[in-house]
């Protein structure tokens, strides 16, 4: 299997500078209100340098959040930011009206780069983590899946960071992944797509002439036997499968390993035809309805798709409603 493009994170590089000497901070959207262009938890580091990795804006405010970054590296003190996004700058980040953002900044220093450190390590070992911080005495902790205690699980598992209650809570879930098996037309257009949705992509296919650096640059690739790639790959919570052969001597053994995993999405390519033919199999395999309920297929939100880009968009937003718990239509694919 080969190795992706490594990607580097916001708390990574915020470690580094500081390594470096070059002094940095984190500044972390814990609350939002109205149409704030960057979720609760998303991040942003800034350098003493003035280097800026991440955004916490999309652009709105982020000059003004680097200004106050170099304060607080100088003073080694945290604050907490609040802007109110503009109608005229959240139209310029392609938002129809304007909203709130509320942003927790801190040096590393402040932080202390032991607990980034642990915080860098669990993220490395793709194990979920919480960071805390008691806005009243500016307590701060890292805590690391399995031992979460039951609130901060919750909140892993809704990928939730917030405040209540005096605390702040900032989720770092591990990236998604996606593996698809099948390195066809549909791959192609579903693999760019779904790395730029933020999804560490493995492309598997046992014929080296699909699954090539060629077709699929910068993308991990597999050319093992779809059920042992399966395997290596390990699918967990965070990661989604897509099926797209249409050749059972591929799909087959690779969906038996998703379906016995903790993948919160798993999908197929075929027609109704092919997928009932397809479920028949699973049973025939000794498979528990339970497991065989979760495929998704035919593969993909109901949106027409027809051409290779299309259903990949369709697959790849059917995943996307998955994990975040909306809707399960499906793309009914003619027979």
């Amino acid at each position: 299997m080969t190795d992706p493009i490594p990607r580097d994170g916001v708390p990574e590089t915020a470690l580094d500078w500081h390594r470096a000497g070059r002094g940095a901070a984190i500044a972390t959207v814990v609350e939002t209100w109205g149409s704030a262009p960057r979720r609760a938890g998303s991040l942003m580091a800034v350098s003493g340098e003035m280097e800026i990795e991440g955004s916490v804006s999309g652009g709105c405010v982020e000059g003004a959040v680097a200004e106050e970054a170099l304060d607080a590296i100088a003073s080694g003190e945290p604050r907490m930011l609040e802007y109110g996004v503009s109608d005229g700058d959240a139209f310029a980040v392609g938002l129809a009206c304007g909203g709130t953002i509320r942003i927790l900044l801190e040096p590393v220093a402040a932080m202390g780069p032991d607990l980034l450190e642990r915080l860098v390590a669990l993220r490395a070992a793709r194990r979920a983590a919480v960071y805390t911080v008691d806005t009243a005495t500016w307590r701060r902790e890292v805590h690391g899946a399995p031992d979460l205690p039951g609130d901060l699980a919750a909140r892993a598992a809704a990928d939730r960071t917030g405040a209540d209650e005096g605390r702040i809570a900032v989720v770092h879930n591990p990236p998604l992944r996606m593996a698809i098996v099948g390195g066809v037309h549909i791959a192609q257009a579903l693999s760019g797509m779904a790395a730029l949705a933020g999804f560490d992509v493995t492309v598997i296919d046992p014929r080296a002439a699909f699954a090539s650096p060629a077709r699929f640059p910068g993308t991990a690739l597999s050319n093992d036997w779809p059920d042992a790639a399966m395997q290596a790959f390990a699918p967990d919570s965070r990661s989604a499968v897509v099926m797209l052969t249409h050749d059972p001597k591929l799909d087959d053994p690779a969906l038996r390993v998703a379906l016995g995993s903790e993948a919160f999405y798993v999908g197929a390519l075929g027609s109704r035809r092919t997928n009932a033919a397809r479920l028949e199999r699973l049973r025939a395999a000794g498979l528990p309805e339970a497991a065989i309920a979760r495929v998704h297929g035919p593969v993909g939100l109901d949106i027409g798709a027809a051409t290779p880009g299309e259903i990949a968009a369709a697959i790849l937003a059917q995943a996307i409603a998955r994990l975040r718990g909306r809707g399960e239509a499906s793309r009914a694919e003619a027979a």
